[in-house]
């Protein structure tokens, strides 16, 4: 699916009012994390998204207010506030406002006057699940239900999440996401290893089935006498990719500890992203450690050591990833260290604000983008067409949905009945 360069604005830009802005603003989705607010009438937080500058504040009731960034009365920054008994106080002239945006104090205003009950700023609802603070930004009467993933729904000790700032538009970062080839070669992390389960097979065939959440797709390959390996992954609209999480990257070899992983990109606007990474148990019987976190989190580029303050990566493009060269020819095929690290290697330093897909040469192995555009393009269409219903919107259509890695024994194989079980939550 070639873009033309009309399309690919569609499907990019997010501001209010864009084809694409308006179907993000009929989800739920996340803001920003929970450890940001960490305790009622703690220090607000300066929040963008899809283009709109905003400011969250936990409240003394221990409620999060997202409220538009600028005071109504001289439009200052309330990210200098007071957050001070259940309300955030502009430090210019005193104006206090509630998590709803309502103006509740007035105090350089006479006492008599009623002007406060006349001013409300812009405010959006907010809800917390899974370390994470989920927002809707769309049309009050048109709010779906809130979303009911798997992960969500695992107890605190079964699930991770981190965030990180990507430099680049959403698109791009959900694109090279939902791209299962590419991890036999940007992810080779021992390119003198011919055995490893995706280096053995750089071609692997492609399904995609569109479901009603999203779609569901499939990675299979062959390994002959040594079976199939499958990776199930989920997309779910608007911008979530879930999969099995069982396959050690340095080594190429399955664990036996069965996990699930996955990303969900935020537009912060037109050319940057949020891409808030989970991962989260494959069995109710087998809780995370601490270790196992932080390795996982190190091996993928967000280790203690590699971020730094704002959820921003060490290795960036202002260093060039700080890509070895030596390390390249000798042992990983990129030579950068981390893999999501050389994710974000490949999508920043793609064209700006983002890739001219009218140029694009695409493949069987792009199935998934492909599908994935249709989707988007679809949910834009049907606003514009006064729909309603949105595909995942309705959490019954993702509530029972996981990806996962499963290597099966030699054959063909008929992966709808082989992993159905697999693909099926457990929480």
């Amino acid at each position: 699916m070639v873009l033309k360069a009309e399309l690919n604005e569609r499907l990019c830009r997010v501001e209010k009012g864009t084809p694409m802005g308006e179907v993000w603003r009929r989800y739920w989705f996340p803001a920003l994390l929970s450890e940001e607010l960490p305790e009622p009438d703690c220090d607000p937080v300066r929040v963008q998204l899809l283009g709109e500058k905003l400011v969250a504040f936990r409240d003394s009731d221990g409620k999060v207010g997202l409220i538009d960034r600028y005071c109504p009365h001289r439009r200052v920054e309330l990210y200098w506030g007071r957050n001070e008994e259940c309300g955030l106080r502009c430090v210019y002239h005193g104006w206090k406002f509630d998590r709803e945006g309502n103006c509740v104090d007035m105090p350089n205003e006479p006492d008599e006057s009623n002007f406060k009950n006349k001013v409300k700023i812009k405010s959006y609802p907010t809800w917390e699940a899974g370390g994470v603070i989920w927002t809707y930004m769309g049309p009050e009467e048109d709010m779906p239900p809130k979303p009911d993933y798997e992960w969500l729904r695992a107890p605190k000790d079964f699930v991770h999440v981190s965030k990180t700032f990507e430099n680049c538009n959403w698109v791009q970062g959900l694109e090279g996401g939902i791209d299962t080839s590419h991890s036999s070669f940007a992810h080779n992390e021992n390119i003198h290893d011919k055995n490893a389960l995706r280096t053995r097979v750089k071609n692997p065939k492609l399904e995609v089935e569109k479901t009603p959440s999203g779609f569901v797709y499939v990675g299979i390959r062959d390994l002959k006498e040594d079976g199939v390996y499958i990776r199930g992954y989920q997309f779910i609209m608007p911008a979530q990719q879930m999969r099995g999480a069982m396959v050690k990257w340095k080594t190429g070899e399955m664990e036996e500890f069965p996990s699930i992983a996955g990303h969900i990109w935020v537009p912060i606007d037109d050319e940057n992203t949020w891409v808030y990474n989970f991962i989260y148990s494959g069995s109710p019987d087998i809780p995370f450690t601490e270790e196992f976190v932080q390795e996982h989190e190190t091996q993928f580029g967000r280790g203690p050591e590699d971020v730094l303050s704002g959820y921003k990566l060490k290795r960036n493009a202002s260093n060039d990833f700080l890509i070895d060269r030596d390390l390249q020819r000798n042992k990983t095929f990129t030579g950068i260290t981390g893999i999501n690290t050389q994710d974000f290697a490949l999508q920043e330093t793609a064209e700006r604000p983002f890739t001219d897909r009218s140029l694009e040469k695409l493949g069987t192995a792009d199935s998934a983008i492909i599908v994935a555009r249709q989707l988007l393009l679809e949910a834009a269409k049907q606003l514009e067409n006064g729909e309603k219903q949105l595909r995942g919107q309705d959490p019954e259509t993702h509530r029972h949905v996981r990806g996962c890695d499963k290597l099966l024994p030699p054959g063909n194989i008929d992966w709808r009945v082989a992993i159905k079980e697999d693909l099926t939550a457990k929480f």
